[in-house]
């Protein structure tokens, strides 16, 4: 077809032939273009450039543009003429005050001495004597450092410009002594509004989608984009189209990854893995499997998100069916999303990638029953609050719990709960809820002794040390939400404090009401008398021959007697006349 239009010139690639020849011609990069257009208008011209950014974003195509502007006859301007003999000499490459350097192959310092010896011979036939040097930081420390003081102060007719794709790797000196210029990828329009362009060159026709894919292929280089599009209007025999491309390419395109998705936003796992299967069978890789399904969600968040702008989806709106938005949301998406990179991650360690697909695509079935984190404590939230104020069904008995004794409230006869301890006592419980009928301004009516005893046989011999507390303790009252424990002395008050949560959850066991236990401690504790001495025979373990203090619980548990129990029989064996060896010992204990 080039031939056809172009028969007497050789065929020269998209690349090369759509290079900007000039300011105007540099699209993308308007704060590039506007700069150095600005400088030149002034005069103000640097004697070192530095151009970055990605590949194939321009920055060999400015610093020529630039040398033209500088070296053109009517110049320096910022509309170079491109036909003196200065512009296509270096549009040719073959002006000699314009040298190209390649940094990747002279890296030594040889040739940037090479460099130091020629900047002292002025151009030829031209005002400037221009370096470019492509991929710089490639260069040598060595090679950097002989060229520092060649940047700093060259001859007035010199000038440096430097490319590269990785800035990083530049010395901060090279670049304080250069004015930087960083250029930007291409956006998606750009791309192919210049990609429609070079089909109308060629004669060619071009579907929008299709060009929007081969823009979304480049990842913003233009250089990329066109290469890509020489090798699709290769075979696509006058007509770019999305279904030659996917034919021809191995890709799934949107319609069939479209279908599948729709199979399985539906749960359809058999029909799902019927059309995957057929998928791969056509020809497309498992990994181009992955990242085009990865590419179609990804477009379905932005569209469940309100985004269409086409630059983003990298595809038409109309290639997103509306039911398949419709059915799934952003979570579902995001969850979606993050099975399949995991996927893509995990296929380079698999036995068998397919098999990884085929899970992946399984579990995707599954997307509809998938509830987000959020929503779920939303609507946990929702339950309590509808079981707290009564809503919900059955819910009035654990909203009453919930709530607590309310004053202003009708009547209310609690159901009968079973003790989750076998020791609770049936008797005192139908006794709690025979005397639970009045309303005072203290909530129910509780018997009180009833409660006791059953709380005292819910406990057990699980807490020794609460149960002899409670048992010492004297009478108990209500006030209001809490039930108060007299207690003897301050150590039993902490012991029925640190148990608290567990009393007050077999008192609304046993007796159906919330109370806060709140235990009370006596001014002072009673003297307690010295433990009886303890027979042989006896046991440890039995609750009835237990001491009545604390410290009596310990001496019981560990078998041991009180230090200044130990002294006072020494004390009177010694007043006795019997030697202290002979007196009864006694186990020290801390």
């Amino acid at each position: 077809m080039l031939r056809a239009i172009l028969p007497d010139m050789p065929y020269e690639i998209t690349a090369t032939r759509k290079r900007p020849q000039t300011f105007d011609d540099l699209a993308g990069q308007d704060f590039v273009s506007t700069t150095l257009r600005a400088s030149i208008a002034s005069g103000r011209i640097a004697h070192a450039y530095l151009f970055s950014g990605p590949r194939g974003c321009g920055k060999t195509s400015t610093a020529r543009i630039l040398a033209r502007s500088l070296n053109c006859e009517r110049g320096p301007t910022d509309k170079p003429c491109g036909v003196c003999d200065s512009c296509t000499s270096i549009a040719r490459g073959s002006s000699l005050d314009v040298i190209e350097i390649d940094g990747a192959s002279n890296t030594s310092v040889e040739n940037v001495r090479q460099i130091k010896d020629e900047v002292l011979f002025p151009p030829n036939s031209s005002k400037y004597k221009i370096y470019i040097i492509d991929e710089v930081h490639m260069l040598s420390n060595s090679a950097f450092n002989a060229l520092l003081k060649t940047i700093e102060e060259p001859p007035p007719y010199i000038v440096f410009m430097f490319a590269t794709t990785e800035l990083h790797k530049v010395p901060a000196t090279i670049k304080s002594r250069c004015q930087q210029f960083n250029f930007r990828l291409f956006s998606l329009e750009v791309i192919r509004d210049l990609l429609r362009s070079a089909a109308a060159d060629l004669g060619v026709e071009a579907d929008d989608d299709a060009l929007l894919w081969i823009a979304r292929e480049a990842t913003g280089s233009m250089r990329d984009a066109y290469t890509l599009f020489d090798q699709v209007a290769s075979f696509s025999e006058g007509r770019i189209t999305a279904a030659k491309i996917r034919d021809k390419l191995g890709l799934v395109g949107s319609e069939r990854m479209g279908s599948l998705m729709g199979l399985c936003a539906a749960g359809d796992r058999k029909g799902a893995l019927e059309s995957m299967d057929a998928i791969l069978a056509s020809g497309v890789a498992v990994e181009q499997f992955a990242s085009d399904a990865v590419s179609y969600i990804r477009s379905l968040l932005f569209l469940a998100s309100g985004v269409e702008k086409e630059g983003l989806l990298g595809a038409p709106r109309s290639s997103f069916p509306e039911e398949i938005v419709a059915a799934l949301d952003p979570p579902k998406l995001e969850r979606m999303l993050a099975g399949l990179f995991d996927l893509y991650r995990d296929m380079r360690y698999s036995v068998n990638p397919r098999w990884e697909l085929e899970l992946a695509v399984s579990r995707l079935c599954a997307i509809r029953d998938y509830v987000s984190p959020t929503e779920l404590s939303r609507t946990i939230r929702a339950m309590k609050a509808a079981i707290a104020d009564g809503n919900a069904p059955g819910a009035a008995a654990f909203g009453a719990a919930m709530r607590g004794p309310d004053v202003a409230s009708p009547v209310r006869k609690p159901e009968p709960v079973a003790s989750a301890q076998a020791g609770a006592a049936p008797a005192a419980q139908a006794s709690i809820a025979a005397r639970t009928a009045e309303e005072g301004t203290d909530g129910p009516v509780l018997d009180l002794d009833a409660l006791r005893a059953s709380l005292l046989a819910a406990v057990g011999k699980n807490r020794v040390v609460l149960s002899t507390c409670l048992e010492r303790s004297g009478p108990w009252s209500v006030e209001g939400e809490k039930l108060v424990i007299p207690c003897q002395n301050g150590y039993d008050a902490g012991a029925v404090l640190a148990d608290a949560g567990l009393l007050a959850k077999k008192a609304l066991e046993i007796s159906g009401r919330s109370l806060r236990i709140e235990p009370r401690a006596a001014e002072a504790a009673p003297r307690q008398a010295p433990p009886r001495k303890r027979d042989e025979g006896d046991d440890p373990d039995d609750g009835d021959a237990g001491p009545a203090d604390p410290v009596g619980i310990v001496e019981k548990v560990f078998r041991g007697r009180r230090v200044g129990e130990a002294k006072r029989l020494e004390d009177d064996s010694s007043s006795r006349g019997v030697p202290p060896a002979q007196a009864e010992r006694s186990d020290e204990w801390t």
